[in-house]
């Protein structure tokens, strides 16, 4: 393949977004990128140094001046602060509550959109999040948005003890100003709420895969340009 790939996993809260988008890189060789983390690494900056996360103009602000950088660990990208990683940091429920509002920022997105769009420097990637196929890569042919029922969703989430209202968090997400949560044209969706991840992992690549061998045999890599 001569030029990087993008496969774009977007989807709800609790869709299996993250387990998915791991298993599918490795199966492939991809790099993997968590573009959730990189919004978590800002609201876990943003408390580290006291801004309120509330305050949009202040975490615009913040968002324009931190040092942070791209960095590829093992096969999967990073976000770095002056360096560092922050790390299981970004799990906390404080992390978890600042980012839904930090996320819905127009001047935060449009930088991480940008920031994103560099993760190409370390070649194909498997890139899960909210807005991967609409817009931060609108223009690749692998486009996937993944769901299950609220209920199974809750479920997941309690199995991790995290107690969400994820019918909130879908409304907030679908209809917000900023690259609201929807399906990319061209995507293919796929409910997983009986699937195990091995089935829905195995239903991306077999798309993937099909996807490749039709742009070889038109003549095109399906690559991104």
């Amino acid at each position: 393949m001569k030029h990087p790939i993008v496969i774009a996993i977007d989807g709800t809260s609790a869709s299996g977004k993250s387990t998915n988008a791991k298993l599918v890189a490795k199966a492939l060789g991809f790099v993997h990128v968590d573009t959730g983390a990189m919004y978590r690494t800002l609201a876990w900056y943003c408390l580290q140094q006291y801004v309120n996360p509330e305050d949009p103009k202040a975490v615009a602000a913040t968002c324009r001046r931190w040092k942070a950088s791209l960095a590829n660990v093992d096969g999967h990208v990073h976000l770095l602060v002056d360096g560092k990683d922050p790390g299981n940091e970004l799990r906390t429920s404080e992390v978890s509550a600042a980012t839904s509002h930090i996320a819905v920022v127009p001047k935060v997105r449009d930088w991480m959109k940008q920031k994103q769009r560099e993760c190409i420097q370390f070649g194909s990637l498997v890139m899960e999040g909210r807005d991967i196929g609409t817009n931060v890569f609108p223009e690749t042919d692998y486009k996937f948005y993944l769901d299950a029922h609220i209920e199974e969703r809750t479920k997941r989430r309690a199995a991790e003890g995290v107690n969400e209202n994820l019918a909130a968090r879908d409304q907030r997400d679908s209809q917000r100003a900023a690259a609201p949560l929807m399906i990319a044209l061209g995507a293919k969706v796929i409910n997983n709420s009986t699937l195990t991840s091995a089935e829905t992992s195995g239903l991306i690549l077999a798309e993937v895969r099909r996807r490749l061998e039709a742009s070889r045999n038109a003549g095109r890599d399906g690559v991104m340009r």
